[in-house]
């Protein structure tokens, strides 16, 4: 099979950018179901086939590299929840799909002149070579 045209690439990311549009609300993280043990002597929790309180339906997600944020969800709240989960992850799906496809186009469309860098007398004027480090100064001679 043949490699994709250019404009048979830029009309499938039209089509996802179309698609990414209508994605609608989402939220990253998960719903887990948790049960907990109260800690009172004499609760019916204590016993060891005893489940412990719940459920407890908890949404989670990462704040930054090592941080877990979450909350308790009320029971009316957890399927709008659960539905806006599910669609970060379409969300993500197209994003990635989205980036392949112009990584596609950045390779199939063709080097312009606008694309070239500026002749001498250029931007900087520099010659092309090896640059001075910090620390280093010009010599002279």
């Amino acid at each position: 099979m043949s490699e994709p045209s250019l404009p048979e690439l830029e009309a499938e990311r039209d089509r996802l950018y179309a698609q990414l549009s209508a994605v609608g609300d989402f939220r990253r993280g998960s719903v887990s179901v948790n049960y907990r043990k109260c800690g009172k002597p004499n609760c019916a929790c204590v016993a060891p086939d005893h489940p412990g309180h719940g459920p407890r339906l908890l949404w989670t997600r990462s704040e930054g590299r090592r941080k877990r944020v979450g909350r308790q969800l009320a029971a009316a709240e957890v399927d709008k929840v659960r539905r806006e989960v599910a669609r970060h992850a379409e969300f993500t799906a197209l994003s990635e799909r989205i980036i392949e496809v112009n990584e596609q186009i950045c390779e199939a469309r063709p080097v312009t002149a606008a694309d070239a860098p500026p002749g001498p007398g250029g931007d900087k004027g520099g010659a092309p070579g090896r640059s001075r480090g910090r620390g280093q100064a010009k010599q002279d001679g």
